[in-house]
């Protein structure tokens, strides 16, 4: 299995603060953000090789990160060559950018960089040795208004997504999806076909929209919490929660 960090997005948000520097490197408590991640993301067996997909204007920001680190699994940085937020690829381009450079040809298990988590990466790995399908995770949320901001999906009995929308302007069900998949690599010849089609590239919640009408597509429903960190208000929420647990 292959893990693939989303951090090639201008955060720009969080301008002036993130407009020359990453915001999966900010300061979480006592640790950059994506230390948090990458903690939860070294105890999976199965995940042989990192891969921080990330765009030229942060790029040597990435690199000097991760020559810092002495990390028990092997770290490889991308570059996805943009370098604005005009020219983006979208995290849908940069999965596939990664996918095409380094000939993937195994599962995926695919994080937004700046999706600070409390779940366990091995129960959703777990799970997902059982259903041997894609997974999404998700929880559920009584915001109506915070639900409008994610995809929404309906689920049946057994946890098979049958309906599932990004950002929907009228909101059906309470469950809402985080940016952390795991896809099988059977899955992979599908983000071809969903570019070729002309669909969204920027959000990646996009892509398991896509995908359910085509193959299974099941829930993980996990215990905790997951904060977007994407605004300044998000920021400094969970800089008070975890300098109290630091």
């Amino acid at each position: 299995m292959k893990c693939i960090l989303l951090c090639a997005g201008y955060a720009t948000r969080l301008f002036p603060l993130t407009e020359n520097f990453p915001k999966a490197l900010l300061k979480i408590g006592n640790k950059p953000l994506l230390d948090y991640i990458l903690e939860e993301v070294n105890k999976i067996e199965e995940v042989d090789k990192i891969y921080v997909v990330t765009n030229n204007r942060y790029y040597k920001h990435f690199e000097d990160w991760k020559n810092q680190k002495n990390n028990i699994k092997q770290i490889e940085v991308i570059n996805d060559n943009t370098t604005s937020n005009d020219d983006r690829l979208g995290a849908i381009g940069d999965i596939m950018y990664v996918i095409e450079k380094n000939n993937i040809d195994d599962d995926l298990l695919i994080i937004a960089g700046d999706n600070l988590f409390t779940y366990k990466l091995c129960d959703v790995i777990n799970y997902y040795n059982k259903v041997k399908k894609s997974i999404v995770c998700v929880k559920e949320l009584d915001d109506i208004n915070l639900l409008k901001r994610f995809a929404v999906a309906k689920i049946d009995e057994n946890n098979k997504i049958i309906s599932l929308v990004e950002k929907p302007e009228k909101v059906e069900s309470n469950i809402g999806v985080y940016a952390t998949y795991i896809y099988p690599k059977n899955i992979i010849k599908f983000f071809e076909q969903y570019k070729n089609e002309g669909n969204n590239m920027d959000s990646p919640g996009n892509f398991p929209q896509y995908l359910y009408k085509k193959d299974d597509v099941y829930a993980y429903k996990f215990d905790g919490e997951c904060y977007d960190v994407g605004t300044f208000e998000t920021l400094d929420e969970v800089n008070k929660l975890y300098s109290n647990k630091d």
